[in-house]
C-alpha cells in the first residue's frame, strides 16, 4: 500500500490528475499510438511475409544466361539468328558494327520484351534517333547530326559497360568482292 500511495502522490504532484484519470489517459495514448503505428508499420508476423521477396516466375527460376561466346566476324544475316527465337542461343545486338551479347537483359531484349525488336540486328540508327520505327533499325549513320551521334555514343558506352562485346559485323560473305555493295550492307543501307 505504501507503494500505491507514493505513486498516487507523485502522479498528483507532477500532473495534477488523479491516478485513475492518469492511467486512463495513458491507456488511450497507447491505443492511439498502436493504431497510428499499424497504418505505417506491419505487425511483426506480417512484416516477415511482406519483406520476403515474392518467388520468381517459373521461367525466371530456370533461366541462367549462358557465358558469352566470342563470335568474331559475323554478317548481318548471321546476326539475325540470335534474336531470341531460339532460347539455346545467346541474344546478340550490334551498335556501330560491334556485336554485344545482351543475354543478361533477356527480359528487355528477349521475346516479349519491350526492346525485343532490337535483338539480332544492327541498331545504331534507331538508338541514335531514339526510334522504335523498324526502318530505323540499321547501321546507317550518314545523315545523323552531332546531337544524334552523341546520343549514339552514350548508348555505345552503356553497352560497353554492361554487356560483353563478342564480335563485329563484316560484309556479307557472298559480296566480299564488291566493296561498294558490301560496305553498304555493313552500314545497314540495304532494305531488310
Amino acid at each position: 500500500m505504501a507503494f500505491y500511495s507514493t505513486v498516487a502522490a507523485a502522479i498528483d504532484a507532477y500532473t495534477g490528475l488523479s491516478p485513475a484519470a492518469f492511467f486512463t489517459i495513458l491507456a488511450l495514448m497507447f491505443g492511439v499510438y498502436r493504431l497510428v503505428s499499424s497504418l505505417f508499420v506491419y505487425p511483426d508476423d506480417a512484416a516477415a511475409e511482406k519483406t520476403s521477396p515474392p518467388p520468381a516466375p517459373p521461367a525466371m527460376q530456370t533461366f541462367v544466361p549462358p557465358e558469352p561466346v566470342q563470335m568474331g566476324d559475323i554478317t548481318l544475316e548471321e546476326l539475325r539468328a540470335y534474336d531470341g527465337s531460339d532460347p539455346k542461343k545467346p541474344l546478340l545486338m550490334a551498335i556501330k558494327g560491334q556485336v554485344y551479347d545482351v543475354s543478361m537483359g533477356r527480359l528487355f531484349y528477349g521475346p516479349g520484351g519491350p526492346y525485343a525488336f532490337f535483338a539480332g540486328k544492327e541498331t545504331s540508327r534507331a538508338l541514335a534517333l531514339m526510334s522504335f520505327d523498324p526502318i530505323d533499325i540499321n547501321g546507317n549513320l550518314e545523315d545523323l547530326n552531332e546531337a544524334e551521334l552523341e546520343v549514339l555514343h552514350d548508348w555505345e558506352e552503356k553497352f560497353k559497360e554492361k554487356y560483353v562485346k563478342v564480335g563485329q559485323i563484316v560484309p556479307e560473305k557472298s559480296e566480299v568482292g564488291d566493296d561498294n555493295e558490301s560496305s553498304d550492307q555493313v552500314k545497314g543501307n540495304r532494305d531488310e
